[in-house]
């Protein structure tokens, strides 16, 4: 099995892996806002079907121009809508093109065939990739035409998290690795870390959030003497409706922090954000949030599919999807923890990082999925 295990085929990772949603690049920011809506899912993918680049044009699919240019999930909208030029009218900033929000950074998401090896999978990881876009292989059952491409194919996709959880089940192939600390192996990443400071205005975070979002972690919210308390979290801010822009633009990091709970904010948050966006004169700002956050609601007739991944509090500042809120505590380990621990840790919560803290509860670093996949990759070359 050690030797097997680095050519295995990343086929064997999407087996029971639904298929992506396909959403055209040319759409809008609204678009993809009624298509994370619907689907419930983190984050929908993106496709261009008419402009295949030159040299790609090896494969079918390629040759047919159909190709999946990125990704958008709610929090690239949250942000958008919270940039200046979009506070007068941001129902306009929804007729926007999708292309306006979707992070410029190549190579975020890469295609691989379902006989690429492991190996293949976890070095266009380590080289940047998020997401890698699989083709599913033909199944008997009725294929949904909303998850088709022009190459009548569907197509799931790889995060770090299904690379971690699989590895995980061949843990004692790396024995002993495992089982050693994390400061052992100098995966503690120390240079990048982003936070604030609990009383800093949640908007000095602004610049944070998506910078977070690509790397995959958090904006950690720290104390001045350094203790980790808490995070905002691109896939806590997910979980929100629309109206937490306005949170966003109006409380301090620590009040987010409160108001994105996955209990739901509280209602004395809620007043205080509708009082400081009177105090701005962006009242209207919310106003048109909520108006477009009724329009895009499913209607009473939906499927009760739509009506599952619908938001708690539809309609009003505060407004939660149940499908995946999670708390916005910081999940930590300490710099001796194992790997293995970690690993566990993390997958356990659903997030591709830890924070390190001292024995005093000072942030030290984080561990990501992506500085452990570097370890392990090695072993796997050395088995190969």
């Amino acid at each position: 099995m050690a030797v097997r295990l680095p050519a295995n085929e990343i086929s064997d990772l999407c087996l029971g892996k639904p298929a992506l949603r396909c959403l055209s690049a040319a759409a809008t920011v609204g678009d993809a806002l009624s298509a994370l809506r619907k689907s419930g899912d983190a984050a929908v993918s993106l496709w261009s079907c008419d402009d295949p680049a030159p040299s790609e044009a090896a494969t079918d699919r390629e040759k047919r121009g159909c190709v999946c240019v990125g990704k958008v999930c709610m929090v690239d909208i949250v942000c958008f809508l919270c940039r200046e030029e979009n506070l007068a009218d941001p129902a306009a900033a929804l007729r926007s093109k999708v292309e306006a929000i979707v992070p410029k950074v190549a190579g975020l998401v890469r295609h691989l065939e379902p006989h690429a090896s492991l190996l293949d999978a976890i070095e266009l990881i380590l080289e940047g990739a998020q997401n890698l876009v699989v083709p599913l292989r033909p199944r008997r059952a009725a294929i949904s035409r909303k998850n088709l491409l022009h190459d009548h194919r569907e197509y799931c996709w790889l995060t770090q998290e299904d690379i971690i959880r699989y590895l995980l089940n061949f843990i004692n192939v790396f024995a002993p690795t495992p089982a050693l600390p994390i400061n052992s192996l100098g995966i503690i990443d120390t240079d990048s870390i982003l936070a604030v400071h609990y009383y800093d205005p949640a908007a000095s975070a602004l610049r944070l959030i998506p910078e977070s979002n690509l790397e995959q972690t958090a904006v950690a919210i720290v104390e001045d003497e350094g203790q980790l308390i808490g995070e905002i979290s691109p896939l806590t801010l997910s979980s929100c409706d629309l109206t937490v822009s306005a949170a966003v633009l109006t409380l301090s990091a620590g009040d987010l922090m409160a108001y994105i709970d996955c209990g739901g904010p509280p209602e004395g948050l809620v007043r205080l954000v509708k009082e400081r966006l009177e105090e701005k004169n962006l009242v209207t700002f919310l106003d048109s949030l909520e108006e477009e956050l009724a329009f895009s609601l499913p209607s009473a007739s939906s499927s009760s599919s739509d009506e599952e991944f619908g938001c708690g509090r539809n309609g009003r500042v505060g407004g939660y999807s149940a499908r995946m809120a999670r708390r916005s505590e910081a999940i930590m380990c300490y710099p001796s923890s194992s790997v293995v621990a970690v690993m566990i840790q993390a997958l356990a919560h659903r997030v591709s990082y830890v924070w390190v803290v001292e024995e005093d509860g000072s942030l030290a670093g984080i561990v990501t999925f992506k500085s452990m996949l570097r370890v392990f990759h090695e072993r796997l070359k050395s088995m190969s």
